[in-house]
């Protein structure tokens, strides 16, 4: 692994895109940072970009991230973090809040993809590793609108797959289950409190790693993580 080998992660300010760019930085890879705000986050090393877009403002984003490729060239990788959670009964949602949730889960992760990879298929080498769920594998009660942007995000991996794989650019998908992050905040459930009831947000970050340093040639193609026993608290 190349040292100067320059990662974009997406949602770098917490949870797993944090842990995730504070593991490769530690493995001496250069981090291209993305999130709405650093103000809260403090990652300290030189090899850190810290890049505040607003993955939600589709508008905005492709002049954005044209920009972020002309500036910072090659990128060797992306690993698409960046997202947010809302769950209820569909017609609990408003039609805002519907788009709201597919632009930042889907949408927002087709127009990163589509910025970077041209230029990984003119240099022959890339991974891109896209951030699933346990909702990308089957819908459950409340979810209808997370899960269709994850199996959403599912069948662009599926398909990239095929797309890329004569241009020797590698392509991902992590479907994790309950990770103990921030994402439950504001949410009304959480995972169980014993360590078997969640994943960690690092645990996430190594199988990102795995996947970026398996030999070329080889690609991981979807890695299910899973808690021990799942177990759900529902707040008062």
């Amino acid at each position: 692994m190349d040292g100067k080998t320059t990662i974009v992660v997406t949602g770098a300010s917490a949870g797993i895109g944090k842990a995730t760019a504070t593991l490769l930085l530690g493995q001496g890879y250069q981090v291209l940072g993305i999130a709405r705000d650093f103000s809260q986050c403090n990652v300290d090393s030189n090899g850190f970009t810290a890049v505040e877009i607003d993955l939600s403002r589709l508008d905005e984003l492709p002049a954005r991230l044209e920009a972020l490729t002309r500036s910072h060239s090659p990128i060797n990788g992306l690993i698409c973090c960046a997202g947010t959670g809302r769950f209820g009964s569909l017609e609990e949602f408003s039609c805002d809040q519907i788009r709201e949730l597919i632009d930042l889960n889907l949408t927002s992760q087709i127009y990163m993809v589509r910025s970077l990879l041209p230029a990984m298929k003119r240099r022959g080498t890339g991974t891109i590793i896209l951030m699933g769920s346990e909702a990308a594998l089957v819908g459950g009660k409340r979810g209808a609108v997370y899960s269709a942007a994850k199996f959403g995000l599912r069948g662009l991996a599926q398909s990239l797959r095929q797309e890329c794989a004569a241009s020797g650019v590698r392509v991902s998908i992590i479907n994790p289950g309950m990770v103990r992050t921030g994402f439950f905040d504001g949410l009304d459930f959480r995972p169980g409190d014993e360590e078997d009831n969640y994943i960690l947000p690092e645990d996430v970050a190594a199988v990102a790693l795995e996947i970026l340093e398996t030999r070329s040639g080889t690609v991981i193609d979807e890695i299910n993580l899973s808690p021990q026993k799942k177990v759900i608290h529902f707040k008062k």
